[in-house]
């Protein structure tokens, strides 16, 4: 064997013994998931929304309701039918009733602004929308007729997915939230589109090449664009985190949803996953520190998936104590990298494993991860998943392979790879090239096949012509006790090209001043390392909707107050 990449020898050796690199992932329509989920466990608790409880049966049903209400008014394949939801039943019902009628799914986040919903849906051609009857999420697409092509609403009653008395007080103590629904042609409600037969007609599905959905990205650079991942892209992910996350028990085991699932990590990891194995799902609309350490204490799930910064906020709760997190059993942090202190301190208190996975958009997303059992290595993202070729790509050239320990791009092949961009054959050219996956992430594998992402190519710092990695000056930045968060980007500088700034947020009582981080720095980085700007502040840094912490925020903080 030789140790020039593409190698899968050289992480197949590291995998648990239970785990077979080769193993078959089968072909099926995504909304296959759900009819095996029912078929086997369909009694089974499905879906636990602030006390709010379905079944599998219940989530299955309502689906195929809503499925064949869609198909009489048109929907089917070439359709691109949006969600615009916070994390509920009504996303997984409606996520596999769009599924099953041959039209493509479009996520869309709640808190774009009125232009970015826009862009999208004129980008991705989107005619229906099903949402709630919440002004935050109603008020805005109301906007939406007239300036796109949307023409049709399908809104779902928040009130009627709460459990007494919740139902009644939310009218009541939050009234103003709920919007005013006109009642005319644009809109249906969806309590009324399930209140009939439920035998949608059957839809061919060819699941290699058909686009099931349109997942919204930034990609490797550029604008917003639409990844069109293919019934098969999501079915093989969510089966390659099966074969992965071993120790989790279909139709018994518990997940916390948390992070939202209108991303594509929470939508594999979380949403398709447990829809897979039949696990119960446990969710809050959105991630409040406190909620989720009660929901923890008290529902007791076993699965957690989540970024980085939720597990850090959590390690940094004053009162951490007084919850009993002991239940879980696997935490899968993706979505950015996961400091080693952060996962050292979070596995002190709860006693459950962290491992690290690595994803994107364009991958579905999940590309590998550190095994449950086995090596599970701080600071690596693991091993290749199932039927995943990892190759370490010189970062100039895009093609020569580079050896064991030598940073390049990582590129990927496998059944988890999208079918390109959206109405956009340059870009995807650009990515794409004979099936493997341009990342623009910068990685080395070592000599046992697992894989260290260095940093991003668009995030990488030059400073007097020497390249700087912000993850390695984070993560000796994150060694020091006194740090809750922190964020290292580059700056423009006159001088030297680009310079290293790093925004800090200390934990509650803590002082450090910049000449003493330093100090301890000096011993961890190089001096062209070194942060030549160092920013302390009082409040959280800026992250994103799914939580993780934002350089591109605060860059553009950053910016505008030089303008």
């Amino acid at each position: 064997m030789t140790d020039i990449f593409p190698s899968p020898e050289l992480y197949k050796k590291s995998y648990p013994k239970n785990i077979k690199w080769d193993a078959h992932i089968p072909v099926y329509p995504l909304y296959g998931m759900l009819d095996n989920a029912v078929k086997k466990f369909g009694d089974r608790p499905a879906f636990d929304f602030l006390g709010f409880k379905m079944d599998w049966k219940d989530i299955h049903e309502q689906s195929l309701r809503l499925a064949k209400s869609l198909q009489d008014r048109g929907i089917g394949k070439g359709s691109r039918v949006g969600l615009f939801l916070p994390n509920c039943p009504y996303f997984l019902i409606g996520y596999y009733a769009i599924a099953r009628t041959g039209a493509t799914i479009v996520n869309f986040n709640p808190l774009y602004s009125e232009k970015e919903l826009m862009h999208q849906i004129n980008d991705s051609g989107t005619s229906v929308m099903i949402t709630a009857d919440l002004e935050l999420l109603h008020g805005k697409m109301k906007k939406m007729f007239g300036h796109t092509c949307l023409e049709h609403l399908v809104v779902c009653s928040f009130t009627d997915i709460l459990p007494f008395p919740k139902n009644v007080l939310f009218k009541i103590v939050k009234k103003k939230e709920l919007a005013i629904v006109d009642k005319d042609d644009t809109v249906s409600w969806y309590k009324d589109l399930i209140n009939h037969h439920l035998d949608p007609k059957p839809v061919s599905i060819d699941p290699v090449n058909d686009v099931a959905l349109l997942q919204y990205t930034g990609g490797t650079t550029g604008t917003p664009k639409g990844a069109m991942l293919t019934h098969q892209n999501i079915v093989a992910n969510a089966e390659q985190c099966a074969m992965w996350l071993t120790g989790m028990t279909p139709g018994q085991d518990r997940m916390l949803g948390v992070i939202p699932f209108f991303h594509v990590f929470a939508m594999t990891a979380v949403m398709n996953f447990s829809v897979l194995n039949a696990l119960e799902i446990i969710a809050l609309p959105r991630f409040e520190l406190e909620a989720t350490l009660k929901l923890i204490h008290k529902k007791k799930p076993t699965c957690f998936p989540a970024v980085p910064a939720i597990y850090n906020a959590i390690n940094n709760h004053k009162k951490l104590s007084k919850f009993n997190l002991k239940s879980l059993k696997a935490c899968i942090s993706g979505g950015a990298p996961l400091p080693v202190e952060v996962k050292k301190t979070f596995e002190r208190n709860t006693g459950c494993v962290v491992v690290e996975g690595y994803g994107l958009t364009e991958s579905s997303p999940v590309v590998c991860a550190n095994p449950l059992t086995g090596v599970n290595k701080a600071g690596s993202i693991g091993l290749p998943f199932p039927n995943t070729i990892v190759e370490i790509i010189d970062k100039d050239d895009k093609k020569t392979p580079m050896k064991v320990g030598e940073r390049g791009e990582l590129c990927v092949r496998g059944p988890q790879v999208m079918k390109g961009y959206w109405n956009k054959p340059e870009e995807t050219a650009n990515v794409l090239k004979d099936g493997l996956l341009y990342t623009g992430d910068i990685a080395i594998m070592d000599e046992e096949g697992y894989i260290f992402i260095v940093d991003r190519l668009k995030d990488m710092i030059i400073t007097n012509g020497y390249n700087v990695y912000p993850r390695n000056v984070e993560e000796a930045i994150y060694a020091h006790d006194a740090v809750e968060e922190c964020i290292v980007a580059g700056l423009p500088d006159a001088n030297r090209g680009e310079i290293v700034k790093a925004w800090i947020k200390l934990k509650p009582g803590e002082t450090v001043t910049i000449e003493k981080l330093k100090e301890f720095l000096s011993t961890r980085i190089s001096p062209m390392e070194m942060p030549k700007q160092v920013e302390f502040r009082d409040k959280p840094l800026p992250k994103t909707m799914i939580g993780k912490l934002s350089r591109k925020d605060i860059v553009a903080e950053e910016t505008a107050k030089k303008h």
